[in-house]
């Protein structure tokens, strides 16, 4: 069986708000202690931000590494968190940061199974509607089944 990218542990719910640099930091930080990436992998987030946005819409961010940073990523992993408070992401609104890291080019397709996911305003509008983060990890651990 693949190793899960995504455990219970790597979800969280928030109800205040956070500044943009903390939301990816608390991002990094949740990938690190999942064993998915070294602590280089916060600058190699900053870097993709400064050369292009990583906000999708539908109030979700994905921050993540650029190509030349693969060296910070261990396995793959993600990492959820629901800023019911809201972040500004250059101007954005940003409810859900999703920290993605993709071993070799799995981040391609970790990628197209959360777009599919949030492309859908109505499974947005549900996963905000989550109380817990066992109950919002449960309507995202399909990521899990690639």
């Amino acid at each position: 069986m693949a190793q899960e990218i995504l455990s219970i542990e790597q979800v969280r719910i928030h109800s205040s708000s956070a500044a943009k640099e903390d939301a990816m930091k608390e991002a990094a930080d949740m990938l690190v202690a999942a064993g998915a990436v070294t602590g280089g992998y916060f600058d190699a987030m900053r870097q993709r931000e400064e050369t292009a946005s990583t906000y999708m819409g539908n109030e979700l961010a994905i921050p993540h590494g650029t190509n030349e940073t693969k060296d910070t990523i261990l396995a793959s992993g993600l990492s959820v968190v629901r800023y019911d408070g809201g972040v500004d992401w250059d101007g954005e609104p940003v409810t859900f940061v999703i920290g993605i890291a993709g071993k070799g080019n799995e981040h391609l397709e970790i990628l197209s199974q959360i777009a599919i996911l949030f492309s859908d305003e109505d499974e947005v509008e549900r996963l905000k509607t989550a109380q817990t983060p066992e109950e919002l990890f449960g309507m995202l651990s399909s990521v899990n089944e690639s």
